[in-house]
């Protein structure tokens, strides 16, 4: 039996616990936006970035939940649950959400990722109560009601399809399946027609209830906002629809890592009948929380980021080989992935494969000259600069940074990073990165005398 004192003692730590915790992570100055964070009682975090000098102001909310979170009969769960709350909830149908943001002259969207999924309006600075007020409705009250999933299962089939008809982009999730295989980190985010088919309201409902908790939940705003308005409208939200039912509850962390990617000399072919034969030549890359990201992001630049790159410049600019090729690099909790894409004509195939894997093999071998590397860092401060001159942007980068690393990196801290990787760096992660056998997945209408010697190149 517990002592009345006991009791209230209990009551008064409980209390203390479940009190809004306010904290400035980037002071704002020279046009660089303050970022302020706030957690709710009820795990809830509140992030944003203040710019007075714009006028519009963009809302999101950012799930811990993605791809990688389903079992492989629920494959496609999270980006049905998507479409879903777009569907309406008890205070609005799926014409007063849409109709809301479109009478303002706003735009709302989401996406989904492998480790994550993001909803988001884009207005005005005066109508960012309505997007908040929306936004919040979506994620607090969906119905989930079985027509619904029904009426939108044709949708997200059609836009399966639709990937499915554009092979540059499928030959993607072509290789996280060469990669990964058969785990959630190799399955298509949008699943397949079968699981599509069978998942059920019931089985969407739960995995809503389980993954849509306040605790998995990171809300970003960015623009012309006051941090404060913003906490107070979204509390007032997410406490209408008795959302923090844990007044204790911590948010959850950041994902740990849990396997290392060590998958090489694998190759995929899928035959289609296209005008070109679309490639991915690649290796395991790193986590997102490796250290050597900053000097990995340099070499990517380096090798395949933009016109000056050698894979542009050998493959396309010396001999018309390929109108696209790039390279790039993903990173995920645990591990990460790079590759090397080129679209060609499925005869010059052998060629445009062999020319970027000589120029692995030999920036592995004998690293990038200093040059280089010096271009590269230009253009990759440059780079990450201008692709934070929206709120859109802005909101993408703080709500994901709390989400997947639990910290704030200011602008001035991240270009301070790029600038300080060496060029011994570059070359040292060359080594470990492009030093390994690769792996490549192709689709295409290769002959089979073709297809035979695709081996080779991974050889």
């Amino acid at each position: 039996m517990t002592s009345s004192s006991s009791k209230a003692t209990a009551r008064t730590s409980s209390e203390a616990r479940a009190v809004a915790r306010t904290q400035t992570l980037v002071k704002g100055a020279g046009g660089i936006g303050t970022v302020r964070k706030t957690t709710l009682p009820g795990g809830l975090r509140i992030v944003t970035e203040t710019l007075p000098s714009v006028r519009s102001a963009t809302f999101g909310i950012w799930a811990h939940v993605g791809s990688r979170d389903e079992t492989p009969s629920l494959n496609g769960a999270t980006h049905y649950l998507e479409h879903l709350l777009f569907k309406g909830t008890d205070r609005r149908s799926a014409l007063d959400i849409s109709s809301a943001i479109d009478a303002v002259g706003g735009e709302m969207n989401a996406f989904t990722a492998k480790e994550y999924t993001c909803y988001y309006a884009r207005v005005l600075d005066t109508d960012l109560p309505l997007a908040i007020d929306v936004v919040c409705d979506m994620l607090t009250g969906s119905l989930i009601r079985e027509e619904d999933v029904n009426v939108e299962r044709g949708a997200i089939l059609e836009e399966i399809a639709m990937t499915e008809d554009d092979p540059g982009d499928c030959v993607h999730d072509l290789f996280a399946h060469t990669m990964f295989g058969d785990n959630p980190l190799g399955r298509p985010v949008l699943g397949t027609v079968d699981t599509v088919n069978a998942l059920t309201a019931d089985r969407i409902r739960r995995f809503y209830k389980k993954h849509y908790d306040p605790t998995h939940l990171v809300v970003a705003a960015a623009g012309n906002i006051d941090h404060n308005k913003v906490v107070r409208q979204v509390r007032a939200a997410f406490e209408k629809a008795g959302a923090f039912r844990t007044p204790e509850a911590v948010p959850l962390g950041p994902r740990e890592g849990r396997r290392t990617l060590r998958a090489t000399g694998r190759v995929e072919l899928l035959g289609r009948k296209t005008e070109q034969a679309h490639v991915v030549l690649g290796m395991p890359g790193l986590a997102r929380t490796d250290e050597r990201r900053w000097a990995l992001g340099v070499l990517n630049t380096a090798l395949g980021g933009g016109m000056s790159s050698r894979l542009f410049q050998e493959v396309r600019e010396k001999r018309g080989l390929a109108y696209s090729v790039y390279s790039y690099t993903s990173g995920f909790a645990d591990c990460g992935l790079f590759g090397v894409y080129a679209g060609c004509r499925p005869s010059q195939v052998h060629d445009v494969l062999k020319i970027c894997r000589d120029e692995l093999d030999q920036v592995a071998q004998d690293g990038l000259s200093d040059d280089e590397i010096g271009r590269a860092v230009g253009q990759l401060r440059g780079s990450t600069v201008l692709g934070l001159e929206d709120t859109g942007a802005l909101m993408n980068r703080i709500g994901k940074s709390e989400l997947c690393w639990g910290e704030q990196i200011s602008v001035d801290d991240m270009l301070t990073r790029i600038a300080a990787v060496t060029p011994d760096e570059v070359r040292a992660v060359a080594r470990d990165i492009l030093g390994q056998r690769p792996s490549l997945s192709v689709i295409g209408p290769l002959k089979d005398r073709q297809a035979a010697r695709l081996h080779d190149v991974v050889a």
